[in-house]
């Protein structure tokens, strides 16, 4: 005899109500948003991420944006860091050159990105979903894994509602939207939450896996990028459906460790934990310029405020770091990326600043740049960051001095002192250095 707890009739996603039948609307709201599905209260693995985060970020926070295309981007010499729904419609991607991106929607309102901004809620959200479970494992700054195992008891509903609650509460709370996918495995449950963006909520259970992976492209299984892609078609293989049918040795003998990934992947196998304690890999900032610059004189006051920029990063999340690298970017968009591990981890912007130029001064040839960064990797806690220097007394010195402008910063803004690197020398050569591509990566 079925009860309100067979999937077969579900749950309604916005009045969380259990269904009596199977109809196509809520009995008790009229919503046609119902979930189904054969394993909906035996899956635990969620992945949310927050639909076209920055943009969403904006219209929110500006009514006058709200049914208007909006790009958040880096000026005409930039790359798109993402749409609103309103521009994608009209051809706009992530990644896509803004006067490509504006040719295709001429009309769209572009904003330079506030990344502090952006932390910020993110850091809010996240907050909302360690509420739920400490095992919640971050990808960026709009998206994460959840495992919901085992906390049936806490909230006295299984994982899906759960997870229902929880986008409605950040629509509620936040004022923004987020698409859910919810497996039995991290692969199928990212896989899930592209599905029927924005506000999607989907759900791929472990018995139709294989089936449904069947007449996927193969570019769907994580780390088949476009040149493995263009490798795996040389070789006749398109979809994840003739991956199926081959052995583990001859996929490993064609594609070594890979092989043995899509080997598994094809089936739905994946054996990843989430893991909360994941630390980040790197913390950098960049910027793309207005013009090409080869000056050395041009680009030190730049990457005096990208160094800040990071070591502000590094002190805030009591993070420090051990190599510093250098990004820059010619004209014909080639990357060069320079590094150099140092002694001691550091936090201290001018030891990021210092390096970096030295890094820096190699590279001015005449070539003409579009794009500068610098960041630091390797990272741990700071603990035994940036030692007293017994032998540079002038390095002690400005790392008292900094400690003393820090302290101003914190107190007056981040605008109260500056360094007579970058005093009036510098954005008006950038696209918008305060807050334009950072990373803070932990894939």
């Amino acid at each position: 005899m079925a009860t309100l707890n067979d999937p077969r009739f579900g749950f309604c996603r916005d009045c969380l109500a259990a269904q009596k039948s199977e109809g196509r609307r809520c009995h008790l709201c009229g919503s046609p948003r119902l979930v189904r599905h054969p394993e909906l209260y035996r899956l635990s693995i969620a992945h949310v991420d927050c639909d076209a985060f920055y943009a969403s970020v904006e219209k929110r926070d500006n009514s006058e944006l709200r049914n208007k295309p909006v790009i958040i981007g880096g000026g005409k010499r930039g790359v798109v860091s993402t749409a609103c729904y309103v521009a994608r419609i009209h051809g706009v991607k992530s990644a896509m050159p803004m006067f490509k991106a504006l040719e295709a929607c001429p009309h769209a309102v572009v904003i330079s990105p506030n990344m502090e901004k952006y932390a910020r809620v993110g850091r809010e959200i996240r907050q909302m979903m360690r509420d739920l479970t400490p095992l919640v494992e971050p990808l960026s700054i709009d998206e994460a894994f959840l495992d919901l195992s085992g906390t049936e008891r806490l909230h006295h509903d299984p994982p899906s509602r759960v997870m229902a609650h929880f986008s409605n509460r950040v629509e509620r709370d936040m004022g923004l939207s987020v698409s859910v996918g919810i497996s039995y495995c991290k692969f199928l449950a990212k896989i899930a939450s592209d599905f029927e963006k924005p506000r999607g909520f989907s759900i791929i259970g472990e018995q139709e896996a294989p089936a449904f992976l069947a007449d996927k492209p193969v570019t769907m299984i994580w780390g088949v990028g476009k040149a493995f892609n263009a490798t795996l078609e040389r070789d006749g293989i398109r979809t994840i459906g003739q991956l199926q049918t081959m052995e583990l040795g001859p996929l490993m003998a064609a594609y070594g460790t890979m092989g043995q990934r899509l080997y598994h992947l094809s089936r739905g196998l994946d054996t990843r934990r989430v893991e909360p304690d994941s630390e980040s890999k790197s913390v950098s900032a960049e910027t793309t310029f207005n013009e090409d610059i080869a000056s050395l004189e041009e680009l030190t006051p730049i990457l005096r405020s990208l160094s800040e920029k990071v070591s502000r990063r590094l002190k805030a999340a009591d993070i420090a770091g051990r190599t510093v690298v250098l990004k820059l970017k010619t004209r014909d968009f080639k990357l060069r990326t320079r590094n150099r591990q140092l002694a001691d981890p550091t936090q201290l912007a001018d030891r990021i600043f210092r390096t970096g130029f030295s890094l820096l001064e190699k590279e001015i040839d005449g070539t003409r740049f579009r794009l500068l960064g610098i960041g630091v990797s390797d990272l741990g806690n700071d603990d035994r960051a940036d030692p007293l220097d017994l032998v540079d007394i002038q390095a002690t010195k400005r790392a008292v001095a900094e400690t003393a402008i820090d302290k101003l910063r914190g107190k007056f803004g981040s605008n109260a002192v500056e360094t007579g690197y970058t005093f009036g020398r510098v954005k008006s050569r950038v696209e918008a250095l305060p807050d334009d591509t950072d990373s803070n990566e932990n894939r």
